[in-house]
């Protein structure tokens, strides 16, 4: 009786165990390899948005006197209300959302793509190949585009290792894939894309549909799919 307790308790630890080490492996594809979607960083500042690209808007609009409560990096109604009459004094849209062309008529800064130094090939492909290792070499280039359109664009750091290293952008600098050894036809891609090879038509942002969850992500308009990856805007 003893020896068929112990087997029937074996047994269900080993099923346990086996359960475990499933939900372990689901977790960590789902968020492995999905260009940082899952802690996607949002690229146009409107209600709801925080940090300090809202005290940038705040502080500016306020220097022009169309804002005038606290700067408290807190996208609300008030800020809302300057952003709209901003955007009516200098003939943009009027929709009270601080996008790309809002911010550049601020002032607020935009980066400009870096020249092909080793340095920055030697950074770009080790981003490259943590997200994009075993893409094929258009999605690789494709994801190093996006990591620089990112540096021109208003809603990003001006740098490249601003980008690569924002909090939350890319899942790779987290789960240890930016430490894993450098694929050779990564250094390739970085080379090309820091040549201006774009092969992403522009975007911003890339995911794996397959390894996201994120709704955010997949409701942004999708510009092209290469492998497993959609780029999006």
């Amino acid at each position: 009786m003893q020896n068929k307790l112990l087997r029937i308790v074996k047994g269900g630890v080993i099923v346990a165990l086996n359960l475990f080490v499933i939900a372990a492996v689901m977790l960590f594809s789902g968020y492995a390899d999905t260009g940082g979607t899952d802690n996607a960083v949002e690229a146009l500042s409107k209600i709801g948005s925080q940090g300090a690209e809202v005290r940038a808007i705040q502080t500016k609009l306020k220097d022009r006197g169309l804002y005038t409560i606290a700067v408290d990096g807190i996208y609300g109604k008030k800020t809302e209300e300057a952003v709209r009459k901003f955007q009516k004094q200098q003939g943009l849209a009027v929709d009270g959302i601080a996008g790309p062309q809002t911010l550049k008529r601020l002032g607020i800064s935009i980066g400009t793509k870096p020249s092909a130094t080793q340095a920055n090939i030697d950074l770009l492909a080790r981003i490259i190949s943590a997200e994009a290792r075993g893409e094929p070499y258009t999605g690789q280039v494709a994801v190093g585009a996006v990591i620089l359109n990112r540096i021109e664009h208003p809603s990003f750091p001006d740098t490249l290792s601003g980008v690569i290293y924002q909090p939350g952008a890319f899942t790779a600098i987290n789960d240890g894939q930016f430490n894993q050894p450098v694929a050779d036809s990564a250094y390739n891609a970085a080379r090309d894309a820091l040549n201006g090879w774009d092969p992403s038509g522009g975007a911003i942002y890339y995911y794996n549909p397959a390894k996201t969850s994120n709704q955010w992500m997949h409701s942004r308009p999708v510009i092209t799919t290469i492998g497993k990856h959609r780029f999006c805007s």
